[in-house]
């Protein structure tokens, strides 16, 4: 097991501890997976699935600190970045 902490933010934001890809798989040379990428009747473009390397978990994770909403706003109501651009006279 390889481990990295990360930033998710999926169901709700969180600094993680999840595993990564073996650097030297011979399957998936460390990117985790492989691109598959399909056509329609056509033989139009129709998309890319991608198929999970065994090297890999991507689906466990620890939670190791649950963060804070980002506020989109500073609180100000009257001025956007919280400072008047206008002259005081």
């Amino acid at each position: 097991m390889r481990l990295r902490i990360r930033v998710t933010h999926w169901p709700r934001r969180a600094l993680v501890l999840t595993d990564t890809p073996h650097p030297r798989c011979p399957n998936c040379q460390g990117e985790g997976g492989t691109e598959q990428h399909y056509g329609d009747h056509t033989g139009e473009y129709a998309g890319t699935d991608w198929d999970v390397c065994p090297c890999w978990n991507d689906t466990r994770r620890l939670v190791l600190l649950p963060l804070r909403r980002r506020r989109t706003d500073d609180g100000a109501p009257w001025a956007p970045a919280g400072y008047s651009d206008k002259a005081p006279f």
